[in-house]
Order: structure tokens, then C-alpha cells, then sequence
């Protein structure tokens, strides 16, 4: 039974950094292609940073995003982060991990949210 759990979120001011990470337990962390999505009150759920871990660690990112957030792993703890620096307020949200076994287009959907078949519960993240 796969689950995901999030943390690292807060409230930071313009300009601040946080790193989030996602703990993915039940099953072989690099048999999924996993993505962090964003949902902002009134605003579609939105695809922020995806990675394929296998084999070379693929990334993908939003184009709101480049430059100011990277999509990294820890392999040794099953887990994967989001660095974010560079903060605005638009990118509070609530920030969910999700993970598909769809790896072999993993680069074509990372940002669909129907896509995903495990989610976690969320981690707050509010800028100002």
C-alpha cells in the first residue's frame, strides 16, 4: 500500500526559500514518476516540478517555476524535494506530492493530474 507524506511548508515572506519533502513508503520509490502540485483557492490543481528517477533522474518544471525551484531525491531515504527560493506570493498554495507507475511517459504527463493514481495529504506553503 503506497503512501506519500509531505512536510516542509510554512509562511515566508517575499523572497524567502522553504524545501519540501515527500516520503514515499509501501513500494520501490524508483518505480514511480512523481510530481509536486500546487492548489491556490479558486485555481485548477497545477503541475509545479515532476521527476522520473530511473534511469538518469529527470526533471520537469513549470515554466512559473524555472530557475526558482529544483526537483530533487534522496535515494537513500525514499524521498523526494522541492527546493523553492526566490518566493511570491503566488506561489502560495497547498503543495501535494502525487506518484504514477505511468513512468514510460512520465515526461509527457508529469503535469495532469488525472494521471495520478497516489496523493498525500498536503503541506501548507503562504507567501507575503
Amino acid at each position: 500500500h503506497v503512501q506519500l507524506v509531505e512536510s516542509g511548508g510554512g509562511s515566508v515572506q517575499t523572497g524567502g526559500s522553504l524545501n519540501l519533502s515527500c516520503a514515499l513508503s509501501g513500494d520501490e520509490y524508483g518505480r514511480y514518476c512523481m510530481t509536486w502540485f500546487r492548489q491556490s483557492p479558486g485555481k485548477d490543481r497545477e503541475g509545479v516540478a515532476g521527476f522520473w528517477p530511473a534511469p538518469s533522474g529527470a526533471a520537469y518544471y513549470a515554466e512559473s517555476v524555472k530557475g526558482r525551484f529544483t526537483i530533487y531525491q534522496d535515494n537513500s531515504k525514499n524521498t523526494l524535494h522541492l527546493q523553492m527560493n526566490s518566493l511570491e506570493p503566488e506561489d502560495s498554495g497547498t503543495y501535494l506530492c502525487a506518484a504514477s507507475r505511468r513512468t514510460r511517459t512520465c515526461g509527457e504527463m508529469w503535469y495532469a493530474a488525472e494521471k495520478f493514481t497516489y496523493w498525500g495529504q498536503g503541506t501548507q506553503v503562504t507567501v507575503s
